[in-house]
Parts: C-alpha cells; structure tokens; sequence
C-alpha cells in the first residue's frame, strides 16, 4: 500500500498557516481568475482587505 506524504508548514515557531484565495480581475482579458497564497493567520485578515 502506498503511504500518504503530508506536507507541514510549521517551521518551529508554531506560528499558524492558512491559504488565502482571493478572485481578482486580469488586466488583460478582463476575466476573473483565482489568487492563492500561504500566509501567516495574523496577516490574512490584512491580506483580504487589499
């Protein structure tokens, strides 16, 4: 059977990941496509209000 690789973000400082997805708008084609980032949970509520 196979083994499932589980990927951490932790790095020692146990401070907490989250991934953030934003839906923004190309300048190019005008269509809307999907942001994703890894940040800390301190800065995501920042990160959504720009």
């Amino acid at each position: 059977m196979a083994k499932k690789a589980v990927a951490t973000l932790q790095t020692g400082d146990k401070e907490k990941y989250v991934k953030v997805v934003r839906m923004v708008k190309s300048p190019k084609t005008g269509a809307y496509m999907f942001a994703e980032e890894m940040l800390p949970q301190t800065q995501a509520d920042a990160a959504l209000k720009k």
